[in-house]
């Protein structure tokens, strides 16, 4: 599997459907199928990638580890907080609401190079690939971009989606 971690951007009408979805399999074959398709050819403005970043990501805006319900709310909600749309260890699915969207939004502007930088030491150093600067430099350029797609969620209203194939 690729573990490229992807951010939704989604309406209430595509919430019920997943929702209405009772068996992992069908929500994954849903996702693939109906939502990646839509976002990734017509709808790119509502998606953010974070290729493999996604894990580093969560651990330095949480305590350096990955769970699912580490660190602190709303930056624990960034990538795998929410509600859980998926029971697998083959993927993970997790939905946050319009409000804790925007509650997320409110804290990223915050987040400064410097300080993200900071939150990343605390990565235990077995968890790094390439060397720590490396590793900050690639998931810093992701988490910029991912900063973004949250502020545009919030402003329009929207819940985001995260999913990753494990």
């Amino acid at each position: 599997m690729a573990c490229r971690g992807v951010l939704f951007s989604i309406d209430e009408d595509t919430v019920r459907k997943l929702r209405a979805i009772q068996a992992d399999d069908d929500r994954v074959e849903y996702i693939q199928e109906v939502i990646e398709e839509n976002y990734f050819e017509n709808h790119r403005e509502w998606l953010a990638e974070t290729d493999k970043s996604w894990d580093y990501m969560h651990r330095a805006l949480t305590d350096g580890e990955l769970d699912w319900i580490n660190g602190e709310y709303p930056l624990n909600h960034v990538i795998m907080g929410g509600e859980s749309l998926h029971d697998g260890d083959d993927y993970i699915i997790t939905l946050k609401t319009p409000e804790q969207v925007t509650d997320v939004a409110a804290q990223l502007p915050q987040i400064t190079e410097d300080s993200f930088r900071q939150s990343f030491q605390q990565i235990d150093e077995f968890e790094i690939e390439h060397s720590r600067e490396e590793d900050f430099e690639y998931t810093w350029g992701w988490f910029t971009q991912v900063r973004e797609f949250w502020l545009r969620a919030a402003q329009e209203g929207r819940y985001v989606l995260f999913t990753v194939d494990q």
